[in-house]
């Protein structure tokens, strides 16, 4: 998938209408509707939903009971990061480096793990792989 030069009407032909929503729209799914928000694999990893870039492995997957998947960090160069001041809220959106996906939010401080970091994701924004993607680049923090 050539994302980078993908139209509107491309991402609503390669991605499910609720996968369009979150990933093109930045919408969010409801809290523990996701099928990855009570799924705890014990190896492999989950990529973009959108373009298929490895974001993050399943070791970095935790139960934050937030109602969304969690993760704690992510590949190196996966995700990039904006300011949302959206919903008169001030929060760190995540998006897919390489297809600008919305995921999520990720949140700090509140030491759920040792990188007090908690990716709070779309179960729809991601798909679980089994394996370890190839060349997988070390893990790390975003905030």
């Amino acid at each position: 998938i050539n994302a980078e030069y993908m139209g509107v009407e491309e991402w609503r032909q390669q991605l499910t209408s609720k996968e369009f929503d979150v990933l093109r729209n930045k919408g969010t799914e409801a809290p523990r509707s996701g099928e990855y928000d009570s799924f705890y694999p014990t190896e492999g990893h989950f990529v973009c939903a959108g373009c298929q870039t490895p974001l993050y492995s399943a070791a970095a997957k935790f139960k934050s009971g937030c109602g969304w998947p969690a993760f704690d960090k992510c590949y190196e160069n996966a995700l990039r990061v904006e300011r949302d001041g959206s919903h008169g809220m001030e929060r760190i959106e995540i998006l897919c480096a390489a297809c600008d996906g919305h995921l999520g939010h990720v949140f700090t401080g509140e030491r759920f793990t040792d990188t007090n970091e908690r990716h709070c994701v779309n179960s729809v924004s991601v798909k679980y792989v089994r394996g370890v993607p190839e060349n997988a680049p070390p893990e790390v923090k975003v905030a």
